[in-house]
Order: C-alpha cells, then sequence, then structure tokens
C-alpha cells in the first residue's frame, strides 16, 4: 500500500513538473474587447502562436500547447482580419513574458518578476477591416542620445508624420534610442501621438551593453516592446520583425556582429510552414545584409535566411543602421537561389545624420545624411502581393524626391568641367535619370559613385566658419548611390536657361525637378 502511495505521489509530481514545462490557452474573439476570455466568448481556430522557435495552429476551439523554457515570451501572430488590443504603453499588446525570477540586474533594468506560469495564457483578438492595398510609414534610426533629441525628433519628424492620411500601422526600423534606454518610454509616448500601432525593431543603441550574454542584451528592450524577434500578418501580407545583432561579438567578445541566432532562424522556418507562398513576406530587421566581407554581418545567417525563402517569389527586406538610403539587391553571386533578385530597401532615417548640421527656423538639426539624402521617413504601399516604396523629406513638398546641384554662371562657349548633378533620394543605379535644357531634348544623365557635391558644400561652410553657429558640423561626405552627373552647356545664348531633370524610379513612377543657371559673356583679363 505503502508502494502505490509513493508511486501516485511520483506521478503527481511528475505530471507537476510536465505542467510547469507546458504553457496553454486560447486566442479568442473579445466580442467587448476588455481584453478577458470570458465563457460566451468563442475560440479562433488555425491561429498561430509561438514560443520564439516553435509554432503551433490553435485547434478549433481556439486552444493551443506549447513548451516554456523560464526566460521565453510567448506571442500570437496576428492574423488578417483582425487587430490585437493595446496595453499601457499604446504598443500592440501580442505577447506573454515569462520571466518568474525577472531580468539579470542590468543598468536599465528589465522585466519584473512575473511569478508562477498562469493555468491559462490567453489572447484577445477582435475583427478589422484590413483592405488587400494599404500603406505603413517606416521610421528608420530615431536614435536620440539625449531628451533633446528626443523633442527634435518629435518637432521634426512626428509632428509632420502623424498628420499623413491612410496609414495603417507603423515599424520603426531600430536604433529607437541612443544607448540611454531610459529614453524608450519617452519615445513610445512621442508615437502616440499618430493614430495607428507601431511595430519597432531592435536596434544596435537599443542593447543593454553590460549584457554577458546575447540572450541578456534584449532585456530593456522585451521590457518596453515584447519580443524581440515575431512576426504579424496585415492583408495579404506577413511581416516578419527580427533582431539581428550578435553580443557579444562570437568571434572575440568585442562589440557586437551583424547575424542571426539559430533560435530565430529555427523560428523562421517553423512560422513560414503556415505562410502561403504566394504572400508577400516582408522582413524587418536593423542591419543590413549587405556586406563585402564578414565585418558587418554573418554569411552563414544571411546564407540560411536566403534558403528559408527561396520558395517566396514576392518579398521584401527592410534595414536601416547606416545613416545613408539605398537599394541592396542580391543575386546567386550572394547566395540568393530564389526568383529574380532578393530586394533589401535600407531606408533614409529621422535622425538624419546624428541630429547635425545648421538650425532650421524651428530650431531643429537639419541633418542631412552623408550621402545627400535630406532626413525623411519611408512609406510602404502594399498593394495584394506586390509592393511599392516612397520616401517623404521632412519640411518639403511631397514631390521634392530630386536635388540638383549645378553651377550658377558659365562662360559662354568655353567649355566647362563643372556639371550638373541630381541626386535622387530614392533612386537606384539601374533607374533611367534624364535632363535637359529649356525646351531641349531629353539628354541621359550618367551615374556615378561620388560625394553629393551639395553636401559637401553645406560640409564646407562649416569648416569656413569664423565663428560657431548653433548646432553641430556634420558628418564627412560618403559615396551616394543615387547620384547621377550631365555635362553643361555653353554654348547657348547668354541668359538664364531653365535644367530639368526626370528620372524613372524602378516602380515605373515619373519624378521631376528644375533648376535654372546663367550663360555670361566671358570675362578677359
Amino acid at each position: 500500500m505503502k508502494k502505490i502511495a509513493f508511486l501516485c505521489w511520483c506521478v503527481c509530481i511528475s505530471l507537476s513538473v510536465i505542467a510547469q514545462d507546458q504553457v496553454s490557452g486560447y486566442v479568442f474573439e473579445d466580442s467587448n474587447q476588455n481584453g478577458k476570455k470570458e465563457r460566451r466568448e468563442k475560440g479562433i481556430p488555425a491561429v498561430a502562436v509561438t514560443n520564439g522557435v516553435q509554432v503551433v495552429l490553435t485547434d478549433e476551439d481556439g486552444k493551443y500547447q506549447l513548451p516554456i523554457a523560464e526566460d521565453e515570451i510567448i506571442f500570437v501572430i496576428k492574423p488578417s482580419g483582425y487587430a490585437v488590443p493595446t496595453g499601457a504603453n499604446g504598443l500592440p499588446a501580442f505577447y506573454y513574458n515569462h520571466k518568474p525570477e525577472g531580468s539579470p540586474d542590468l543598468k536599465y533594468g528589465g522585466v519584473a518578476p512575473t511569478g508562477k506560469l498562469p493555468k491559462s495564457i490567453d489572447f484577445a483578438l477582435y475583427p478589422s477591416e484590413e483592405p488587400e492595398e494599404f500603406t505603413a510609414m517606416v521610421f528608420g534610426d530615431p536614435q536620440p542620445y539625449t531628451q533633446k533629441e528626443l523633442e527634435a525628433f518629435a518637432r521634426g519628424v512626428v509632428s509632420e508624420a502623424k498628420n499623413e492620411s491612410g496609414i495603417r500601422f507603423g515599424i520603426s526600423l531600430g536604433d529607437l534610442s541612443g544607448d540611454d534606454l531610459d529614453l524608450h518610454p519617452g519615445y513610445v509616448e512621442i508615437l502616440k501621438q499618430t493614430a495607428w500601432p507601431w511595430y519597432n525593431v531592435m536596434g544596435n543603441h537599443d542593447m543593454n551593453y553590460d549584457a554577458t550574454i546575447d540572450a541578456h542584451a534584449d532585456e530593456s528592450f522585451e521590457k518596453t516592446f515584447g519580443p524581440s524577434s515575431y512576426a504579424f500578418n496585415y492583408g495579404d501580407a506577413h511581416f516578419i520583425v527580427l533582431e539581428d545583432i550578435l553580443y557579444p561579438d562570437p568571434r572575440d567578445g568585442q562589440g557586437y556582429w551583424g547575424g542571426f541566432r539559430q533560435d530565430q532562424l529555427d523560428f523562421v522556418e517553423n512560422n513560414l510552414k503556415h505562410v502561403d507562398k504566394d504572400r508577400l513576406v516582408v522582413l524587418s530587421f536593423h542591419i543590413p545584409l549587405l556586406h563585402q566581407n564578414e565585418n558587418a554581418f554573418r554569411d552563414s545567417d544571411r546564407k540560411r535566411l536566403f534558403d528559408l525563402l527561396k520558395d517566396y517569389p514576392n518579398r521584401l527586406a527592410m534595414s536601416a543602421h547606416t545613416h545613408l538610403q539605398r537599394h541592396n539587391f542580391y543575386t546567386a553571386e550572394d547566395g540568393w537561389e530564389g526568383k529574380g533578385r532578393f530586394h533589401e530597401y535600407n531606408a533614409g532615417t529621422t535622425s538624419g545624420d546624428w541630429y547635425s548640421g545648421k538650425l532650421n527656423e524651428q530650431g531643429i538639426p537639419i541633418s542631412t545624411m552623408r550621402d545627400g539624402t535630406p532626413k525623411g521617413y519611408a512609406l510602404l504601399h502594399v498593394s495584394g502581393n506586390s509592393y511599392t516604396i516612397d520616401y517623404k523629406v521632412v519640411g518639403e513638398p511631397r514631390d521634392y524626391q530630386i536635388r540638383i546641384f549645378n553651377p550658377k554662371v558659365v562662360a559662354n562657349n568655353r567649355g566647362s568641367s563643372s556639371g550638373i548633378f541630381a541626386n535622387f533620394f530614392i533612386g537606384d543605379k539601374d533607374d533611367l535619370v534624364e535632363y535637359k535644357i529649356d525646351n531641349g531634348d531629353w539628354r541621359p544623365m550618367t551615374w556615378i559613385e561620388a560625394p553629393d557635391p551639395s553636401f559637401l558644400v553645406d560640409v564646407m561652410e562649416w569648416d569656413l566658419m569664423e565663428s560657431l553657429e548653433a548646432g553641430r558640423r556634420p558628418s564627412n561626405p560618403v559615396n551616394s548611390t543615387h547620384l547621377w552627373r550631365g555635362a553643361v552647356p555653353t554654348n547657348l545664348p547668354v541668359g538664364t536657361h531653365t535644367i530639368t531633370v526626370r528620372a524613372r524610379d524602378m516602380f515605373g513612377r515619373t519624378h521631376t525637378a528644375s533648376s535654372i543657371y546663367r550663360i555670361a559673356e566671358p570675362v578677359t583679363f
């Protein structure tokens, strides 16, 4: 009898241990939107739920079950046609942090102890109309290092961006702060000025730099934003957000390295098993995949990501980090074996050149980026499984897409080595860019990889100042990947002439800009 009692006790203990290693709950339609599952509220079947690696679908009653460890986040992958509630901070509330003992002791803190695992972790959803065509706003690197820079982000970018119409949600591509993680709540508060939910990517300046292992580098991020790698659906598109910073650098333990952990790529693989091949897949991460060697991004991680996506003909990657704007296209030479070229949009930033440059009339740094791209934000337009991208320069009309640099005056009938330069901010070297003088014929411009002379002049003005002005000297110029050059005609009548530039982007749209120059009689000596 004692032996039977002992065996029963052992079975109970074993079942208890097993129960503690499993999490279960429901995904349900929250008809009264109070965030709590009530008896009359029905579960939603075939919704993906994950522990960050394994991905399961809810059963016909909306129930799921997953294994769980002591430092994991359980979250629902929002299905199309539904919305998730927002938390107290206004961000999408689609996850549960499971940290019974809380985060380790770090400078900026992390998640408070969550205690014993609840009996049921339920995720509320409610029906929401999601059109096939929609627009998402994209921010690159807000990256304020100080409260003053955070205010510049609010007044210089968000105050304008919040007036955009038709935006369904926003994505910030990392570096939400500039190392001071206490600025995260202020950044979130500023986002509340917009009327749409925001999904956030973790950047290298959002890390806990005093963490000793990679798994703890995102503790403060998790406290404010939830999981640093996750996914959601909207319309006919599937979005995957990935933290792509290896810290400390596994090569020498110093600094960071671009790449993915195995568990993240396992999550992508398991997640894609539930994503139709004809859907548009949009990936968002911070550090771009582009590199000439392994100093920027780990080759093996990029290759595995490419292999996981090769059967998805409709895909886009978005990154930031560089404080430049460019398009990266990957081919078989880079390890991409799928259909066509793999497009990565490396977005311009809302902080521009780290809040540098002269101040505008509002007292906010102009902060043009080193490749001559003005600071701004992007608009991702999705139609079914296709997309287009617009770039909006803050403080300028929507059609300001090209900046022209040209000499103000040239000598009549004397050859000039100066040129007409067109910086087409959203452009790529394969785009067609042409120019004409007055009502003359269109002539092709030549793509060049060189610094934008307009930005070079801006920097030189700082170096030639005899007394300092408010603001900070911009960074040195770098080669632009969206700059074109044309010759300056001097054999036209003396007087003022109009330069018109037109550019056709990769999506087939045409953009124009104009400038003037004078032809004058030569001055002899």
